[in-house]
């Protein structure tokens, strides 16, 4: 009897200096898809050697080499020359984010389009990095210089793997810096595939790294290194607090986009549909694995039970799916460990709120990390459901008086990544919006993410701004200069 056997999975190396390489110890571990729990690939299980030997390559090629001598327009031309690959092999790419991910392909090819645009908008940008002259009062003449900060550690998450890596690579390229990027362990592959697209787009060895591991091996060596100069990380609160204390070591410059739990609130006057619609847009899009996703739903008491009537069948309908499938609207979670936590925050608001639709795994699916779409409604604003970060589908619908109600429920809340506002009442809406303790606030929409505009948090959703010029000056430096214009001696005797 002849039994078949499945192809050993592919070997994906990582990039260290303009070369793809194994790990130190050439070990390697798995990539899953989500929607199957096949493996789909392995890349290299890199440890501290490895972090050494990327943070070396990254600060030759700042310190010497032909990257400092890279003038700003060609910086710029790079990054266009990258957006264009990009967007050659954007099918491929989308796919491959696809399998790795479990988002819906649809979404999967919006992400790498706006990866694109993001190398695109810093291509133009690298050469609006402008100095200043100050106006003292002394025969002199001073400058304020902008230089880049060095070599950049940049962690970035699971959710939107291709395009939170050009959120922190574009701006650092464009400023002159050197990179080491740490994909998460559970999505790297569109990271790694990226990696062939660095040398043809004309940036030296060392100039970008991309290594891949864990984070106790690779993520916390990395912020510990000396020659680092600075820290990027998009990730949950625990992990950015622990970053903040290892970084003050070496006192490194860090900027944090961390968790949400962002409030959506609908006051009574606005537009219903809409505001159903928006709803379940804020909260299930990317299958709520969304760190501004609008997971707490303020309904104003005249339009709650309707909304959440609506809401409820609504959701109900969400299809289900293959990533592959165009019809899809919500994949799978990303992996085994999201599943449990997500199934576990279902379970446990069965126990502080009131259910109104999922609460389970579909039972559609035998295999794949599937999560029902999920309502709670008569939730407590200070329920587990309504104050910690859930990263699925699950949202809490919570009842609110009025303004004024609104607005305290909304602050109650350690984070403070986004917010939205659906009201007809303008002057309503600019209150409510300079009352919101965010960073990000929506009107009458949930979601709209634009590379011109910045993007962070207040309290414990983080510091520091990516996005517009906002994203460029965390990885610049500046320096006073002073010119002396009076050959007097200076007589200090």
């Amino acid at each position: 009897m002849v039994t078949e056997t499945k192809p050993a999975p592919r070997r994906v190396p990582m990039y260290i200096n303009g070369e793809f390489v194994e790990s130190h110890s050439k070990k390697y571990f798995p990539v899953i898809d989500p929607s199957t729990e096949e493996i789909i690939a392995e890349v290299p299980e890199a440890d501290e050697s490895d972090v050494n030997r990327a943070v070396a390559a990254a600060r030759a090629a700042f310190d010497s080499g032909a990257w400092p001598q890279t003038t700003a327009q060609d910086r710029g031309r790079i990054l266009f020359r990258l957006a264009e690959r990009i967007r050659n092999e954007s099918a491929a790419l989308a796919e491959l984010e696809c399998r790795n991910t479990g988002k819906p392909i649809v979404e999967a090819e919006y992400d790498i389009a706006d990866t694109a645009t993001c190398f695109e908008y810093y291509g133009g940008l690298a050469t609006k990095i402008v100095g200043h002259v100050n106006p003292v009062p002394d025969n002199a003449l001073s400058l304020s210089l902008r230089e880049p900060i060095g070599v950049a550690a940049q962690i970035i998450p699971w959710n939107y793997p291709l395009l939170m890596a050009a959120w922190k690579l574009a701006p650092a390229i464009a400023a002159g810096c050197t990179c080491i990027l740490k994909p998460a362990e559970q999505t790297p592959l569109t990271a790694l595939a990226f990696a062939h697209f660095l040398s043809d787009a004309g940036l030296p060895p060392g100039v970008v790294n991309i290594i891949t591991g864990f984070g106790e091996s690779v993520g916390a060596p990395l912020v510990r290194h000396p020659d680092v100069n600075k820290v990027a990380f998009t990730g949950s609160a625990p992990v950015g607090k622990a970053i903040v204390k290892m970084a003050a070591d070496t006192v490194k410059r860090v900027t944090l986009e961390l968790g949400g739990k962002s409030p959506n609130i609908f006051f009574a006057d606005a537009d219903f549909e809409a505001a159903i619609d928006g709803a379940l847009f804020g909260v299930f899009i990317n299958q709520g694995e969304v760190c501004s996703a609008g997971s707490r739903i303020l309904v104003q008491k005249p339009l709650y039970s309707k909304f959440v009537e609506a809401m409820s069948a609504k959701a109900k309908t969400i299809r289900l799916g293959a990533p592959l499938d165009r019809e899809t609207k919500m994949g799978p979670l990303v992996s085994k460990e999201q599943f449990n936590r997500v199934r576990e925050y279902q379970e446990l608001g069965k126990k502080e709120a009131k259910l109104a639709a999922g609460g389970g795994r579909p039972t559609a699916f035998a295999k794949g990390f599937y999560v029902e779409p999920t309502i709670f409604y008569d939730v407590d604003n200070s329920a587990r459901i309504a104050q910690e970060e859930i990263f699925g589908p699950v949202a809490a619908v919570i009842p609110f008086e009025n303004e004024a109600d609104a607005i305290r429920i909304a602050n109650a809340t350690p984070y403070g990544l986004a917010a939205a506002v659906w009201t007809r009442d303008i002057f309503k809406a600019f209150r409510v919006v300079k009352a919101l303790r965010a960073g990000i606030v929506w009107v009458n929409h949930m979601q709209p993410t634009y590379v011109e505009a910045p993007w962070g948090g207040y309290k414990q959703s983080g510091f520091g701004r990516e996005l517009g010029p906002w994203g460029i000056e965390e990885y610049l430096e500046t320096k006073q200069v002073h010119i002396n214009l009076n050959e007097s001696p200076i007589g200090w005797y």
